[in-house]
């Protein structure tokens, strides 16, 4: 397996590890090392090598250089250890997509490659660079997807607005399948939504509303900013709580909250395991994710909804296709994405009826019941497993 990002941290690669070493896997994963974490480390059956390449959020030319360097290191390195001892699968996650250029040797000897689709890199690059969606770079990245799909044996994504976009584009359909990201619900046990007290309006508790998650423009926490500044008129006692890694962008939210006199009610908590999140979704009062509009959040269905419903938390979520495949207007709050207004009229409304906000709550536990880690590992094990068995997706 190898990923351009670290581990255990990233979630999605993570999971999948260790349901294949539950089903009897050997794994050595290649991923970005941590600085508290050893270069080499073994754990039962998973054995881990750490490359001293950091990933630095930068423009064109630091991530072109980021992901080349860890290419070619992930490359020689599968190079070294395939001539010692065939492997039978060799797992890529993307970004970047050739990244699958490092299991062109094993490949060679007979392994078969798994392309996991995060994220669709040209919608992704379109929206962080401001890239036109004809330019060269765009039309190169869309080359490059194609080739690395068809260097692929099977191609898993997270969700079906994805599906429908590389189909036609890049691969063909029979040779996709969708793993979504869901919680694992060892971490997230499943709590309902009714075992909580409800909210008492106008006490003076703060009512927590929680924001986590990659603190990157296109996920908007400067619109929830802006919201909680309306909300504050009618809401005094709203508070806005901000977790995940420090970035330039969260800098400048803080220091736009000091502007506008907002530091005593948003407090910025530091990035979380996923085990400690799980304590920290408990005591909020409403989650949300305030995507802005763009060509990524139209197709992304975050984890963080499920992550939210698991516990039993009602979400307001951005009114886009990605999240509207799967849940429906009574299951979720939505709100038009980048419309800070109608975001704090919906987190008011969660405040003003907390009995209707456990309501909605319920019917989209039932929805996240559907496609729990434990149903989703089914698909993803049953496809592994057909794969190695039988050739070709």
């Amino acid at each position: 397996m190898v990923v351009f990002s670290s581990y255990p941290a990233d979630p999605r690669p993570r999971r999948a590890a260790e349901a294949l070493l539950k089903e009897g896997m050997n794994v050595d994963l290649i991923c970005q090392t941590d600085g508290s974490l050893p270069k080499r480390e073994r754990l039962g059956n998973l054995n881990l090598f750490r490359i001293p390449i950091a990933h630095h959020r930068g423009g064109k030319l630091s991530y072109a250089y980021q992901y080349s360097a860890f290419i070619a290191s992930s490359a020689a390195l599968l190079a070294w250890r395939s001539l010692r001892h065939r492997y039978d699968l060799i797992y890529i996650h993307n970004m970047p997509d050739v990244l699958v250029l490092s299991a062109l040797l094993p490949k060679a000897y007979g392994a078969k490659v798994i392309l996991d689709q995060h994220d669709p890199m040209p919608e992704l690059m379109t929206t962080i660079f401001g890239l036109e969606e004809n330019s060269l770079e765009v039309r190169i990245i869309r080359k490059l997807e194609k080739w690395s799909m068809a260097c692929a044996d099977l191609v898993i994504t997270v969700n079906v607005a994805c599906a429908r976009l590389f189909a036609p584009r890049s691969c063909s359909p029979a040779k996709i399948g969708i793993v979504m990201n869901s919680p694992d619900g060892e971490i997230f046990c499943y709590r309902a939504a009714c075992s909580y007290p409800p909210l008492q309006v106008n006490s003076d508790k703060p009512f927590v509303i929680m924001y986590h998650g990659s603190i990157v423009e296109r996920n908007g926490l400067d619109l929830a900013l802006e919201a909680l500044a309306h909300l504050r008129k009618s809401v005094p006692s709203a508070e806005l709580r901000i977790y995940g890694r420090s970035t330039p962008f969260l800098e400048h939210v803080l220091e736009k909250a000091r502007c506008i006199g907002l530091q005593s009610c948003v407090r910025y908590l530091g990035p979380k395991r996923l085990e400690e999140l799980v304590s920290e979704i408990e005591t909020c009062d409403v989650g949300v994710v305030p995507n802005q509009r763009n060509q990524f959040t139209d197709i992304n269905t975050p984890t963080r909804i499920f992550e939210y419903l698991a516990l039993g938390k009602p979400v307001i979520a951005p009114r886009t296709p990605g999240i509207q495949d799967y849940f429906s207007p009574d299951a979720l709050l939505f709100f038009e994405a980048g419309n800070a207004l109608e975001l704090a009229e919906k987190i008011e409304y969660v405040y003003r009826n907390p009995r209707r906000a456990i309501e909605m709550a319920e019917r989209g536990q039932q929805i996240y019941l559907t496609h729990t880690w434990e149903k989703e590992k089914e698909t993803f094990v049953k496809m592994v497993s057909d794969l190695l068995n039988g050739g070709q997706a």
